[in-house]
């Protein structure tokens, strides 16, 4: 059925205060970050930008998150790692964030005015993909402050928003297991209902609704060896991940049915994230 005008208009109103609230929150997160900097309370600054975006989007758009299993989340220090769905994954980090928790992303965000800016000042761990030294030292660092400091890494193993409408992920990298291995920590899980039917830029359909989440038991990288030790682990928590996912469903939102046979073109797939993913060719920490 063709998408009306109205529904037309209203995605491309939300999504205008959608960005907006991005905008807003990155310059706030400037100031914000520089203040906890000054203070020596710089492991809340990316928390207290999350939570304002959250309760922002809660707000103006209409689109609660329910949490299960909460308390895992704050069992540092961890690799987190969740499916990634669409834009809407933003909304979801403004809730599922934790103080500690950070991310890595592109080099060149760092120059993007107010984003870029409040993830340089929030302690961000950009990498320069075509210079593998120095992506090297920058996970060196990271892995090493988050055990010093027992903080959290936040990673989308599926490396691109999938788009998909049915229950179920794309094949996960395994750059964020071989990251949990090398530094001996932790990796929890988060599973993100489908977000579809909230949010879905093919038919253009911007609705209101809750998301839910399910936070997994921490799984231990104790005992990881080989690569083939952590080609195994990734799988079954891919497995366990999708299991859960077929548990919690679709996103609820009014009146809107799931699609449960759409798959997005490989073109649809692709991402501009502000979370850089870390794969398999990408430099992990220094063995020396």
């Amino acid at each position: 059925m063709p998408t009306s005008f109205l529904t037309k208009l209203k995605f491309y109103l939300k999504t205008v205060i959608f960005g907006s609230l991005v905008a807003g929150c990155a310059l706030y997160g400037v100031i914000a970050s520089l203040i906890l900097r000054l203070i020596g309370k710089v492991e809340y600054a990316q928390y207290t930008v999350a939570r304002a975006f959250y309760y922002s989007c809660r707000f103006f758009l209409g689109i609660n998150i329910k949490v299960i299993n909460e308390h895992h989340l704050k069992e540092l220090p961890a690799i987190v790692v969740s499916n990634h769905q669409s834009a809407l994954d933003i909304h979801v980090l403004g809730r599922v964030f934790q103080p500690g928790y950070t991310v890595t992303g592109k080099a060149s965000l760092k120059w993007v005015p107010f984003l870029g800016w409040f993830m340089a000042a929030s302690g961000t761990f950009f990498l320069n993909r075509s210079k593998s030294a120095q992506a090297r030292k920058v996970l060196d660092g990271a892995l090493q402050n988050l055990k010093e400091q027992e903080r959290a890494l936040f990673i989308f193993p599926e490396g691109t928003r999938s788009g998909l409408e049915t229950l179920d992920m794309l094949p996960f990298k395994k750059g964020a297991f071989h990251l949990a291995k090398q530094a001996k920590i932790p990796i929890i899980p988060v599973v993100v209902s489908n977000t579809s039917t909230i949010f879905n830029s093919k038919k253009k359909g911007f609705n209101t609704g809750e998301i839910t989440l399910e936070v997994l038991p921490p799984v231990s990288t104790e005992g990881l060896e080989t690569n083939e030790d952590v080609t195994a682990l990734c799988a079954q928590i891919r497995k366990d991940m999708i299991s859960t996912l077929k548990k919690i469903g679709y996103s609820q939102a009014p009146g809107v049915k799931p699609n449960e046979e759409y798959y997005p073109s490989e073109a649809e797939n692709q991402t501009d994230t502000e979370v850089e993913v870390i794969s398999e060719t990408t430099p992990l920490v220094s063995e020396d």
